[in-house]
């Protein structure tokens, strides 16, 4: 069972990546939330590698596949996430923001290592991360104002791949904390798989306002 987890969870979430890859090539966007893409790449590296130094695991061998679509998809991001803010934010300044992103990702995951260590460092922070994760993919279709660079691949697959786990640690593994955020993080993936599903049947009903502004009339001469 416990390998059957885990390759279930290896699955999803691979499809999760190889889409998102797909879907910022395809609309020339990221098609990940820039938070949760730092956090994810710095676990997966992190952990990636230091599983590499130990007896290798089929865990193991899923984080360096993982952490290796993850450079993909950070490469949309600084290719193509520039488009996605305000005039003001130069080039130079976006690079930079996104630099101290990853920076801080990666200065996270090693604070939880040092508070709880390898292998509960290891759970605690991919369960919170991907229950930010799924909140943010919810804002990510509301500023947008539609599904460009989401899809129901995603929504679904997303799900499946931190329920997985949720069953192996928290309920197989008796663990209430993991349980209870794996818990929490399902019911916000089974409401974005709602709104994708909505917003593509409802297009109009996320398009932005349009400029219904009255132009002054002219004074009389």
């Amino acid at each position: 069972m416990e390998l059957f987890l885990t390759i279930v969870s290896g699955l999803a979430w691979t499809i999760v990546y190889i889409e998102a890859i797909r879907l910022g090539f395809k609309y020339k966007t990221y098609a990940m939330p820039v938070a949760a893409l730092g956090l994810n790449i710095a676990w997966e590296t992190i952990y990636g590698f230091h599983g590499l130094t130990e007896t290798i695991s089929a865990q193991s061998i899923i984080n360096i596949l993982w952490a290796a679509a993850d450079v993909v998809i950070v490469t949309t991001f600084f290719r193509f996430g520039r488009a996605e803010l305000p005039k003001f934010v130069t080039r130079p300044l976006f690079i930079g923001w996104g630099v101290v992103v990853f920076g801080t990702s990666y200065a996270v995951q090693a604070l939880f290592i040092g508070e709880f260590g390898w292998t509960d460092g290891a759970r605690y922070s991919a369960f919170l991360q991907n229950l930010l994760m799924s909140g943010l993919f919810i804002a990510f279709l509301v500023a947008r104002r539609g599904t460009r660079g989401q899809s129901m691949v995603i929504a679904i697959a997303k799900w499946l791949g931190t329920l997985a786990p949720t069953i192996l640690i928290g309920v197989l593994g008796n663990l209430p904390f993991i349980l209870w955020i794996g818990l929490l993080c399902s019911v916000f993936d089974l409401i974005y798989i709602g709104l994708v599903w909505w917003a593509k049947k409802h297009p109009e009903a996320l398009a932005a306002p349009q400029n219904d502004a009255i132009p002054l009339a002219t004074a009389a001469s």
